[in-house]
């Protein structure tokens, strides 16, 4: 059994031979028993463990896998938001505690949260995703949590008050058996093992591979030769669509930008290693197009990639049909549900084949998340965090952004702690109490 006071002294182990005992034997033991599983350490999942362990859970991560932090370190989307609206903060906690540490680390800045932006995305906050991913791994291990990487799920069946997952990795298989778990796959992965509904559109948001070029000075270009030379390309072949998503912007402003979130992958999908591979793909031979063209450019001989991620970030795969459905109309209207445990803050957001148009809320709305839409319908002992919770699609544009994710994911790792202390299932904790220990951690909660 792992002891809570032993979990504490794990702050700062910065490599396996340095953890204790008892945690090394965890993280490979052949069977495990412990009060809450996370599969998932992604945006939501890391703040759900942390939450659980903190609140005194014995809880375990699996994640398939190198590192914590899911869109905002893997997918390179370190520009976490949106934390405040309207001058004011509306999703705090552990997720916030995280980012201020990794701005603080890195000798960062806030942006002026007093003034509001011209743009959504002047609020957002940009993060060393490195740094993020480390100081998450120091939080779990200081709170307790058991990290398991380079490992995913088999099968998962219900099993006595609780559940029993079978896990395989790289020279590791074993069964974990947990009172609470928390599907925090972004695909709802573990419903679906389960065989419970999921939603899914018939074309699915693109993705976006993040990265940057360098190596030519953009204010030295001919802005009309490299439109012309740009259309070519278009009509040619040499580039596809989505490799710049604005398409009716002017290319030099792509050059301008350097990249980043500019490219659109159709057809990213994450709910398979196949389709994964395939999302990647797609995305180098994208960056590869694109890096071509440009040093073929008067001026451009130089260009190089000066960033690229290892991963296509993924924007849209399954939701869950939970107890209840958040919809574009209780999002934009700000509906404040009688069992909301968190805020969300974002611009309807739905990337397709046009680009994007961000449709940003009317002054004064803070839409909520209510815990139903964490627990898929009929379902014990089991929630959801992260992109997957039940909603439609339009809401799930704006609901599936880090800061709003950090907020479910600390909404379901309090949740679980206290069920799997009372022997409950979620939706039967008081949830005054699920807020009270928000609270107490430092969440922002309705009401």
């Amino acid at each position: 059994m792992i002891k809570r006071r032993e979990a504490l002294r794990v702050v700062g182990a910065v490599s396996v031979g340095a953890l204790p005992g008892w945690l090394r034997a965890a993280s490979d033991a052949p069977d495990c028993d412990v009060d809450v599983l996370v599969v998932g350490g992604g945006t939501a999942g890391t703040i759900a463990s942390i939450q659980a362990a903190r609140a005194g859970a014995k809880t375990m991560v699996v994640e398939m896998g190198s590192q914590l932090g899911g869109t905002t370190t893997v997918g390179g989307v370190a520009l976490p938001g949106l934390f405040h609206a309207w001058e004011r903060q509306v999703i705090a906690g552990i997720g916030w505690e995280l980012v201020a540490r990794a701005v603080e680390l890195d000798s960062g800045k806030m942006p002026d949260f007093s003034t509001p932006p011209q743009r959504h995305s002047q609020h957002q906050v940009p993060v060393n995703g490195q740094l993020y991913a480390a100081l998450a791994e120091e939080a779990c291990l200081g709170a307790g949590v058991v990290l398991c990487y380079y490992e995913m799920p088999l099968s998962v069946r219900a099993s006595g008050d609780g559940w029993e997952i079978e896990t395989a990795g790289k020279g590791v298989r074993r069964k974990i058996r947990c009172r609470q778990l928390i599907d925090c796959t972004g695909g709802a992965d573990i419903v679906g093992m389960l065989g419970m509904p999921r939603l899914r559109e018939a074309e699915t948001q693109p993705g976006t591979l993040m990265f940057s070029f360098s190596g030519y000075d953009a204010s030295k270009l001919n802005a009309d030769e490299i439109e012309e030379r740009y259309q070519h390309a278009r009509v040619d072949g040499s580039l596809k669509d989505g490799d710049y998503c604005a398409a009716d912007s002017p290319f030099i402003n792509f050059l301008r930008g350097g990249g980043s979130n500019a490219q659109h992958v159709f057809g990213a999908d994450s709910s398979t290693s196949a389709t994964k591979t395939q999302a990647n793909i797609a995305g180098r031979a994208s960056v590869l197009r694109l890096l071509r063209f440009i040093r073929s450019l008067p001026g451009c001989a130089g260009a190089r990639i000066a960033r690229m991620q290892q991963e296509t970030a993924v924007r849209e795969t399954y939701r869950i049909a939970g107890e209840v459905q958040v919809t574009q109309e209780d999002y934009v209207s700000g509906r404040v549900f009688e069992d909301a445990v968190g805020h969300s803050f974002y611009p309807i957001d739905l990337h397709d084949r046009s680009g994007v148009k961000p449709q940003p809320l009317q002054r004064g709305i803070v839409p909520t998340i209510p815990l139903r839409a964490l627990v898929p319908k009929g379902s014990r002992n089991l929630l959801v965090a992260g992109r997957s919770i039940s909603s439609d699609r339009l809401a799930n544009s704006a609901l599936r952004v880090q800061a709003s994710c950090m907020a479910m994911g600390q909404a379901a790792g309090a949740t679980a702690a206290l069920a799997a202390r009372k022997g409950a299932t979620p939706l039967d904790v008081p949830i005054g109490e699920i807020r009270a220990l928000l609270r107490k951690h430092g969440a922002i909660v309705p009401g």
